[in-house]
């Protein structure tokens, strides 16, 4: 694999683990709910170094690891995330007796893993970058959202994080990379770390050996969401891949130990 962009000192330790990578999707919710203290304890029993989460504003302005904007998904009921305060989301049992959880207590809970924070709303970017900062952990934090605009408007309050593509600047990536543009690639994803991708977009395949080594080429890693086959995974390890997010941690450990 080509060599990551290089880094000056104080630059983010988020990539200092050793390749490839396992990023627990929401934490490893065997038998407890997803984003959640106990989904996230499992996945650190696990052994994992990195998890996925993703974040939402409560109504008085605190960052909730949630990953819908509803309860409806969650609990079958219809209020929004940001309409209920912490207090009021902090009663409500998501199963088991195991309720919401602030990004904070998060970070707090697990100062040894590095997160993968999805910003989920506008209204969200600076509790989630006063939560990190507060927790000193703008070094083992990866921002991420589907909106170039959210994910500015977060990492623009955390110098030197690192951040991931939103969709608007892979797919002209993907289309440069298919067309073998590399100086076009390299200046749409210049201002990110890391690309974390399905694998196929408006069915274009987006992580083929050779568009894997033009991503790399480009100084970003490559992160493929979400797999929970062992058997995709290990093809997508043997092209180069960086990364898996995946449901099944658990599972994915022992193979990825296997590659470095």
């Amino acid at each position: 694999m080509p060599p990551r962009r290089p880094r000056s000192p104080g630059e983010p330790g988020y990539f200092a683990t050793p390749l490839p990578r396992v990023l627990a999707h929401r934490g490893l919710a065997l038998g407890v709910p997803e984003n959640t203290l106990a989904s996230f304890e499992k996945a650190a029993a696990a052994g994992v170094d990195y998890i996925e989460t993703d974040v939402n504003a409560s109504a008085d302005g605190v960052a909730i690891a949630s990953h819908d904007p509803t309860l409806e998904r969650l609990v079958g009921r219809p209020e929004r995330i940001a309409d209920l305060t912490l207090a009021e989301l902090v009663e409500i049992d998501l199963g088991g007796g195991v309720t919401f959880v602030t990004l904070a207590d998060v970070l707090a809970a697990h100062p040894g893993i590095r997160f993968n924070i999805d910003i989920k709303a506008e209204d969200v970017a600076g509790p989630a970058a006063q939560a990190i900062i507060d927790a000193g952990a703008t070094d083992r934090v990866l921002i991420t959202s589907f909106s170039s605009r959210r994910r500015r408007a977060t990492v623009d309050r955390l110098p030197g994080v690192a951040a991931s593509a939103s969709a608007a600047e892979f797919v002209p990536a993907l289309i440069f990379a298919k067309l073998g543009l590399a100086p076009a690639v390299r200046f749409v994803l210049r201002r990110v770390d890391a690309v974390q991708i399905p694998l196929t977009i408006f069915g274009l395949h987006t992580t083929t050996p050779r568009m894997v080594r033009r991503l790399h080429a480009a100084g970003v890693e490559v992160h493929v969401w979400t797999i929970n086959d062992v058997e995709v995974a290990r093809a997508l390890l043997d092209r180069g891949v960086d990364g898996i997010v995946t449901d099944r941690a658990d599972l994915m450990l022992p193979l990825a130990a296997g590659y470095r």
